[in-house]
């Protein structure tokens, strides 16, 4: 379980077949292992201790999609990625240099000081506009119909492994407000007009839909 709270940033530097032979994600037809190092540019706060307390075995939010941490050394670790999660995902897009937000899992100690995420990606969703408001930026999303129903107005949304408040809901489209310290310190602010983010909608909803049904 994850709070949506980015700890740093990462930077994907390899994906292998298992084999060891390097693949595209979307041309080699099979699952993957990924690299992930804690780049040096990239690095905030928090950045040069985050796997300090990282063991194999434990869960780590990817920009959103929940995977068990290999490898694990100070600069980073190491995850297999499977067909599903690729199919579901855009780790399934993103090659080696991309940024990607970072998470531990959730203590119970811990601050709850986003919403509970699962790093189960629900979906994708499409940056279809961004636009400035005052020091903030609004970023419009398109999503699939069945997941449109689970997103309400000041309900919580996951984007890439990151907690956002929902602006405005639209039959197949939303919007979020991005602040300068998420822009600063997750990757969101290297995504465009066109690409896609993973979409996690609120557990809550999901199972309460489920039970009405």
């Amino acid at each position: 379980m994850f709070t949506g709270l980015v700890e740093c940033m990462g930077k994907l530097v390899s994906l292998q077949q298992i084999d060891g032979e390097k693949v595209a994600v979307d041309n080699g037809g099979s699952d993957v292992r990924i690299r992930v190092e804690l780049d040096s540019q990239l690095q905030n706060a928090g950045a040069n201790a985050f796997c300090a307390d990282v063991h194999e075995g434990d869960s780590i939010s990817v920009s959103g999609v929940c995977l068990t941490a290999l490898d694990v050394s100070a600069s980073g670790f190491s995850a297999d990625v499977s067909n599903e999660t690729l199919r579901l995902t855009s780790l399934g897009q993103l090659k080696a240099g991309s940024s990607v937000n970072l998470e531990k899992a959730l203590l119970p100690s811990s601050r709850l000081g986003g919403h509970f995420v699962s790093g189960h990606v629900d979906g994708l969703a499409r940056v279809t506009n961004i636009s400035h408001d005052a020091r903030s930026q609004r970023w419009e999303f398109s999503a699939p119909s069945a997941l449109m129903r689970f997103i309400a107005v000041k309900g919580s949304v996951c984007l890439d492994g990151v907690s956002l408040t929902v602006n405005e809901v639209l039959d197949d489209c939303f919007s979020v407000n991005l602040i300068p310290h998420t822009l600063v310190k997750t990757s969101l602010a290297r995504r465009a007009v066109g690409e896609y983010v993973n979409l996690e909608v609120d557990l809550i909803a999901r199972y309460l839909d489920r039970l009405r049904g």
